[in-house]
Order: structure tokens, then C-alpha cells, then sequence
């Protein structure tokens, strides 16, 4: 009976958002106050059954109920309890249950944070919310019930979760991203509420602005993980492999860094209107085809959650509709955008829009190169495979470019800046940033690598534009140390956020290019030199661990001949699942992670190993620079003036 409250409580969620959906959207265009206030309680009742409705799913999991065809497929009674709980979102019913339950908390928090929002556009806003979480409210309860019954002869047990998911990874890196996924429909429903009201003033998007910042946060965050995961789990010693999933959530990832600039420019100059609200409706389209890419068997990839053409079907409607009607309201609405303040060529502003137009442009080019095998294969063309080569020379065209474009456009001022110092500062910092380069590569590697020197140069590019930004902030103030306390969370936010996109390239620069892995037949016993470094493999061991079988093996390492530390690499045979994981041994450090995993016995007696060793320079700085960039963007969310304007105000 529990199973049917579940989806019982799912019903009266959608029924709850539907109602948020129209009631004070029509209350806006009768100006039916009344109606307009139902918004705050109707959101809050979504999002009540909402959580009863997971909280109901997650006890069926954690008491083993196999009568629920959901649990069957995806728990085991053998499984840890810490994973049964993250196995309610492991497959593609629950994920979703997740989806519109973390959509039911953003759109509470809207409500709740927005009290000097005028009546008017807090009820528009929740309303467009309201129907997306309508839609796919919808989804679940037609294509996707997770409280379907296994009847009437259900099983004595589960199938047990992937082993692939039954990682510490999966309890962080799913609702992570998918808070980065629905947060974008806030600045999306921002934005068509100010094209439906006609309030086009840059106040909507100073509303907007710290919303979009915390959902890029959690997606940053999210796909760091899901990166990390990746790199520790397979046993491969990758951190990127373009996969189309991956691609799917790189996707608005890029059109939502593109919108956090250009929401900027909008906020504080009242320019590119119009391409700010286009940008705020792509990064959430791009959110919808992104689901769509994981959940309808299009394209295939070990992360996709289902391959059932009809939840496909369903998805890509919700996008037809949702994008459609979206563009369609921004075409009838465009004349009233294009006004602006004005600026000449040599300013903040122009670098701003180049340094979107490139992220754009690097958005459309993954997309078709994602898109184009099943292009292909639909148009009965011969097929193709697009792997990560083609991938990564696009990468390496467009990021310079992208890279100096920031650089020069984080201390231009606004409006308007001469271009004489514009072009002798950034030659004698072109010049001083191909010297450092060349030094540091040097001193590394004693000698010199072109590759290595493009990705330092620009390091030290951003490091060189951001001293000067400081520089710029503070030199005029009688003390320098009161000038930078002076200096706004929002501005910390700028500068962090780009120092770690710098600390990410020197990472991928060096990880890149200085690995070293080799490919190596070991017993116990053997030792084998990598650099300075040497792996000995001391001993091997097998275990019975919970609900899988361990096969361990333990190293030593020694760096000139001096210990330096000890791995435990492990295959793990899951028997339910009858599935086998590698599980690599990572010692990491600051400038440098020594990785070993293992392939396959090569005798009977699991005493030889094929073994795969890795000496990764600065990969660690990848996920590091990561990290301090989504510190940056919630830097910027505390800044004062978003927890006072109100709209209207410039």
C-alpha cells in the first residue's frame, strides 16, 4: 500500500504545480492580486509532496520492498544502507523523482528570497517555474512511475545497483549536477517573465544574477565530481573523454558561464539586452536537451540512465514547447530590446560580448560535432565516429582566443578606454608571458615543449591581467590595503573565478603533456621504474568485502630509491551483478598524482598482473581550479546589493 501513497503523493505534486502553472498567471493578467499570492502556498505544497513522494521511495529501498519493480532493478539486500539510499536515484525513475524535487526546492527558494520582488513578477516567475515542473511532473507519472509494482509474483531479491554507482561519487555528483540542470530555469523564468510583463530595465537581470551564479556553482562543482569519479573508478587515468553525456552537461555549462558575463554587462551598463534574455533561453533549452540526451537512448554512453524512444518522445516535446513558445515570445518582443546604453569598440563591453560569442561558438561546434554520427545514421549516410582528437583541436583553436579576450577584458573600463595603452600593456604582457613560460617549462623539464609553453603562456596571461585589474582598483587610494577592502564580493568573486580557470590550465597543460604510463606484466615482488619514481609490487590478497569480492593488490613507491608511500589497487567482482570494477590506487599530491590500476590476471593463480602505472604532473590542479572558480561565483552571490535592490531600480 506504501508504493501507491508514493505515487499517490506524485499525483497531488503535479496537480499542485499545474495550479502554480496557471492560477497566478492568470491572476497577472486579470491583476486578480489574490490569485497572484497563491503562488508562495501552491509552490510549497509542490514541494511537500514532492519530498513525501521521495521519502516513500526511499524507505521502499531501504526496507528491501521487492515488490516495487524500481527497487528490484536497481537494490540488493546485501547492498550498504548509504547505498541503497543514493540507489533511489541510480536509475532513471528515481533521478528524475530527484529532478523535480530539487526543481520544487528552487522554486521555494525563489519565494522565499524574493519578498521585495513586486507581486507582479514574483507571480510570473514562480508560474513559468511552476510549468516546467508541471511537464515533467507529467513525465514521471506517465512514462516514469518509480512506484510501479512487481506483481503478482515479486522476487525473492534485488538485481542489485550498478557496480559502477556503488561509489561514494554517486551519493555527491548526481544531485550536484542536477541542481546546476533545474537552476537554470530560474534565470529562464526571470527572463520570460520580463519579456511577458515588459519590464526590459537591467533590474530583472540584477535579480537574476545571483540565482544563475549558485545554479553555475552546482553545476561546476557537479561536473568536477562526476570528472573525479571517472578518474579514480575506471581504472583508465582519464579525467575528460568527450563522451556525449559528458558533452551534455558541458553544454549549458559553457552558454551558462557566457550568461553569468553577459548578465553583468545587462546589471550594470543596461546593455545586450536582447542577448542576455537569448542566452537565459538557450542555457535552459540546452539544460532540457542535455536530459533529453540521457534519458532517450539517442546516443549511447555507460552514463545514460534509459533507452526508451518514448521517454524520448515525451522529453523532446517538453524542449519543442518550452523552447518554441520561449522564442517565439522573444521574436514578438525583440523591438523593445535592442535599446542601450552606448559604448565604442575599445571597451569592457566589447570584450564581454567577444568573450561570449567564443563560448557560443565553442557551444555549437561540441553540439553538432555530438550530434553528427546520429545525424548521419538518420540520413542513412555512411557512419562516422567523432572521438576526443577532434574534440581537443577544436579546444586548442578557440581557448586562446578565448583566454586573451578575458584577460584584457577583466580591467578595460566601461563605456569607453583608449587603445594606445590597450595595445602597448598587453604586448610587454604577451611578451612577459611567453618568457615565463618558456622559463617555467624549462626549469621543469629541462627542456622546451610548445604545447606546454601555448597553455603556460596563457596562465600567466590571466595571472599578469588580473595583478593589473588589482592594480587598477586600488593604486589610487592613499592605502593600497584599504582600497582592496573597499573592493566588492562581486569584484573577489571576478578575480577568484579567473584565477582558477588559470590554476585548471596550468593542470590540463601539465597533465597533458609530462604523463607518464606505461603498460607493465608484474608479480609480487617486481619492481618496475617510471621516472624517478618506482613501483614495487609487494603482495596480493583477496577478500570478501559486504556484497563484493576484492582482489587487492599493494604497492610501495620509491622516489630516487627513497619510500615514498604505499597504493592498494583492487579489482572488485560484484556476484549479483556479476560485474567487475577496477578500483585504482591513487597517492596524490599537490604537484603530482602516481596512479596504478589493474588489468587482467595473466595466470591461473592471480599471482601475475597486467598493470597499468601513471605519473600525472599537476592533474590535481584540474579538479583544484575547479573548485576555486565555483568558490568565486558564491563569492559574488554575498555581495550586499543583491539582498537590497529592488526592481525597478538602476
Amino acid at each position: 500500500m506504501l508504493p501507491e501513497f508514493g505515487f499517490l503523493a506524485l499525483i497531488f505534486a503535479f496537480l499542485f504545480s499545474l495550479a502554480l502553472g496557471v492560477l497566478p498567471l492568470l491572476g497577472y493578467y486579470r491583476q486578480h492580486a489574490g490569485l497572484m499570492r497563491l503562488a508562495r502556498p501552491l509552490g510549497l505544497g509542490a514541494m511537500a509532496f514532492l519530498i513525501l513522494s521521495f521519502g516513500v521511495l526511499t524507505w521502499n529501498f531501504l526496507n528491501d520492498d521487492f515488490t516495487v519493480r524500481y527497487v528490484v532493478n536497481h537494490s540488493n539486500s546485501m547492498l550498504p544502507w548509504y547505498y541503497k539510499v543514493s540507489a533511489v536515484w541510480g536509475g532513471h525513475e528515481g533521478s528524475m523523482l530527484l529532478w523535480v524535487m530539487i526543481l520544487s526546492f528552487w522554486i521555494v527558494a525563489v519565494a522565499a528570497f524574493s519578498k521585495k520582488l513586486p507581486l507582479d513578477m514574483l507571480a510570473v516567475v514562480m508560474s513559468m517555474m511552476g510549468l516546467v515542473l508541471a511537464a515533467f511532473n507529467a513525465f514521471l507519472i506517465f512514462t516514469s512511475n518509480p512506484f510501479d509494482r512487481v506483481l503478482p509474483f515479486p522476487p525473492a531479491d534485488g538485481r542489485d545497483l550498478n557496480p559502477l554507482l556503488q561509489d561514494p561519487g554517486l551519493i555527491l555528483h548526481p544531485p550536484m549536477l542536477y541542481m546546476g540542470y533545474v537552476g537554470f530555469s530560474v534565470a529562464f523564468a526571470f527572463a520570460i517573465s520580463a519579456l511577458l510583463i515588459g519590464r526590459l530595465d537591467s533590474a530583472w537581470a540584477r535579480w537574476s544574477r545571483p540565482w544563475t551564479n549558485v545554479a553555475w556553482v552546482f553545476m561546476t562543482l557537479g561536473i568536477a565530481l562526476g570528472s573525479w569519479w571517472a578518474y579514480y573508478e575506471l581504472g583508465w587515468g582519464g579525467w575528460w573523454f568527450w563522451d556525449p553525456v559528458e558533452n551534455a552537461s558541458l553544454i549549458p555549462w559553457l552558454l551558462g558561464t557566457a550568461l553569468i558575463h553577459s548578465l553583468a554587462a545587462t546589471d550594470k551598463r543596461g546593455v545586450y539586452k536582447g542577448w542576455t534574455v537569448l542566452l537565459a533561453i538557450s542555457t535552459f533549452s540546452m539544460t532540457l536537451l542535455g536530459t533529453f540526451l540521457v534519458r532517450s537512448g539517442v546516443l549511447n554512453s555507460v552514463h545514460a540512465f534509459a533507452n526508451d524512444p518514448s521517454r524520448g518522445f515525451f522529453i523532446l516535446l517538453i524542449f519543442a514547447v518550452f523552447t518554441g513558445g520561449s522564442l517565439l515570445l522573444y521574436a514578438l518582443r525583440l523591438p523593445a530590446l535592442q535599446a542601450g546604453a552606448r559604448f565604442q569598440w575599445v571597451s569592457r563591453e566589447m570584450f564581454l560580448l567577444g568573450n561570449n560569442l567564443m563560448l557560443t561558438l565553442y557551444t555549437v561546434i561540441i553540439i553538432l560535432l555530438t550530434f553528427a554520427p546520429v545525424v548521419n545514421d538518420l540520413l542513412g549516410l555512411r557512419t562516422i565516429s567523432i572521438g576526443p582528437p577532434w574534440f581537443n583541436d577544436i579546444t586548442t583553436v578557440l581557448a586562446p582566443l578565448l583566454v586573451l579576450l578575458l584577460g584584457v577584458g577583466q580591467w578595460v573600463r566601461w563605456k569607453k578606454h583608449d587603445l594606445k595603452p590597450v595595445m602597448r600593456w598587453s604586448a610587454w604582457a604577451l611578451i612577459a608571458s611567453v618568457a615565463l613560460a618558456v622559463l617555467c617549462n624549462w626549469l621543469y623539464a629541462q627542456h622546451i615543449n610548445w604545447r606546454v609553453v601555448l597553455g603556460l603562456s596563457l596562465a600567466w596571461w590571466l595571472a599578469l591581467s588580473t595583478l593589473k585589474t588589482l592594480y587598477d582598483s586600488t593604486h589610487k587610494a592613499a592605502n593600497p590595503l584599504l582600497g582592496l577592502r573597499k573592493l566588492s564580493r562581486s569584484y573577489y568573486g571576478m578575480i577568484l573565478g579567473h584565477v582558477g580557470l588559470l590554476v585548471m590550465i596550468v593542470g590540463v597543460t601539465m597533465a597533458t603533456q609530462y604523463e607518464a604510463h606505461q603498460d607493465v606484466r608484474m608479480a609480487p615482488g617486481d619492481r618496475y621504474a617510471l621516472g624517478n619514481w618506482t613501483f614495487e609490487f609487494r603482495e596480493y590478497d583477496e577478500r570478501a568485502v559486504a556484497n563484493y569480492e576484492t582482489q587487492m593488490a599493494f604497492f610501495n613507491l620509491y622516489r630516487n630509491g627513497r619510500p615514498a608511500g604505499e597504493l592498494l589497487a583492487e579489482k572488485r567482482f560484484y556476484p549479483v551483478a556479476g560485474q567487475l570494477m577496477t578500483q585504482a590506487g591513487i597517492l596524490g599530491q599537490l604537484n603530482r598524482d602516481l596512479y596504478v590500476s589493474m588489468g587482467e590476471p595473466l595466470t591461473a593463480d592471480r599471482e601475475t598482473w597486467s598493470v597499468r602505472l601513471h605519473v600525472k604532473p599537476f592533474v590535481r590542479w584540474i579538479w583544484l581550479g575547479s573548485i576555486i572558480m565555483a568558490l568565486g561565483a558564491g563569492l559574488a552571490i554575498l555581495d550586499k546589493r543583491y539582498r537590497r535592490i529592488k526592481l525597478g531600480e538602476t
